[in-house]
């Protein structure tokens, strides 16, 4: 007659067995330190084992309720996996702050570990784990810029942020593209309404930190920001986003006519060269002025910095006329915060937005943004037309 075991019942006794096969090789593990220790490390030092004393400690495997950790009879010898008074392996910390990062909040990532580990973990504990965040978020902010980069993209977005009451506040973000075509998220700023002063002052920051040398800043059209942006660095060359005008004029023109006045307005901003834009934006401007004065007259207004990436070597133009890398970037950013319906202070804001940032980063650190390769030498050459 056979007997079977239900799933739970099977699925705790393979816990059991790994939590004890992981118990035996750590303290196997431990004896040999010891060992090591009193006979290769010290062998002249007066001192003998001492027994064990018993403890608990949080592995990815489960919770080991009886470690047998071996002592010797001077408290000298600690063991390397783990500190004294540690009862977690690094392996929690680090699981806490992946998931930290990936938007859940510090109770949800509490009950999580809670029901993993049977240990519980209040959100006042996670919050404590994700501190370790703090520090390197201060070094990162204050860390030294390379010199030059030859595109700058400048956007912000909002999040909730609890300050005795709940507000929207927004967080500024600085992209640099590298010569060469590295991508890098050069610091994010948290605090207020958006405003020319507080791109003021972060641009202020990343002059300071060493980014000297701007080819090319690429924007939005809010008042303000361009001249924030000449003040630090009056030989850049302005970008106004593209798209973003394109929209807009199309969200200010009747439906009927929509279509028609895109692929019109499509003829200047993908022509090939400046003289060519401007003869389409001409004849744009004489096909529509009557009906739509008040869009052409914005259009020729903004044409210069509409046209700038014209300027600039042709495999990279399609990255350069537009925000939409930081875009893209800042709804990344806004996935991470989504599960949050709002932050509970500015440290947890920084702490989640520094982490998803350290994971873009690192990917960016591994590839070049398309047509830089072929375009290295131009850009090189229009800094030291500039700046040398």
């Amino acid at each position: 007659m056979s007997s079977s075991i239900n799933n739970s019942d099977f699925t705790n006794q393979l816990e059991e067995i790994i939590k004890s096969f992981i118990q035996e090789r750590l303290e196997i593990i431990m004896k040999a330190e010891l060992d090591n220790y009193l006979k290769v490390e010290r062998p002249n030092h007066p001192n003998s084992k001492n027994g064990y004393y018993k403890r608990s400690l949080d592995t990815r495997y489960g919770k080991i309720e009886e470690l047998s950790v071996p002592r010797d009879r001077r408290g000298e010898f600690q063991t390397q996996l783990f500190a004294p008074y540690q009862r977690r392996d690094g392996w929690l910390e680090e699981t806490i702050i992946k998931m930290y990062q990936s938007g859940m909040s510090t109770r949800e990532v509490g009950k999580f570990i809670e029901r993993i580990l049977g240990s519980s973990y209040s959100p006042t504990t996670i919050s404590n784990i994700t501190e370790v965040a703090m520090e390197d978020i201060q070094a990162w902010q204050q860390r030294e810029l390379h010199p030059r980069y030859s595109v700058l993209y400048l956007d912000g977005m909002y999040i909730k942020l609890r300050r005795d009451t709940v507000a929207n506040e927004v967080i500024y973000f600085a992209i640099g593209v590298t010569v060469e075509g590295y991508r890098e998220l050069l610091g994010f700023y948290i605090g207020g309404q958006e405003s020319a002063l507080g791109w003021q002052e972060m641009l202020q920051d990343l002059y300071q930190r060493g980014l000297k040398e701007v080819l090319l800043g690429v924007f939005d059209g809010l008042p303000g920001l361009e001249e924030a942006f000449k003040s630090l660095y009056p030989k850049a060359d302005v970008q106004r986003c593209v798209v973003h005008k394109v929209r807009h004029t199309l969200n200010r023109v009747r439906k009927k006519d929509r279509e028609e006045v895109a692929e019109d307005l499509k003829a200047i901003y993908r022509s090939f060269t400046h003289s060519q834009a401007e003869e389409q934006f001409y004849m744009f401007q004489e096909k529509w002025q009557n009906k739509y004065p008040r869009e052409v007259s914005s259009w020729e207004k903004d044409l210069p910095v509409l046209l700038t990436f014209l300027k600039y070597p042709s495999s990279i133009r399609s990255v350069i006329y537009t925000t939409n890398w930081i875009e893209r970037t800042i709804k990344d950013i806004r996935k991470r915060l989504k599960p949050m319906n709002s932050l509970p202070d500015i440290k947890a804001a920084e702490k989640i937005v520094y982490l998803t940032v350290q994971g873009i980063n690192e990917k960016w650190s591994e590839r070049k943004l398309r047509g830089f390769v072929s375009a290295y030498q131009a850009l090189y050459d229009m800094f030291e037309e500039r700046y040398r």
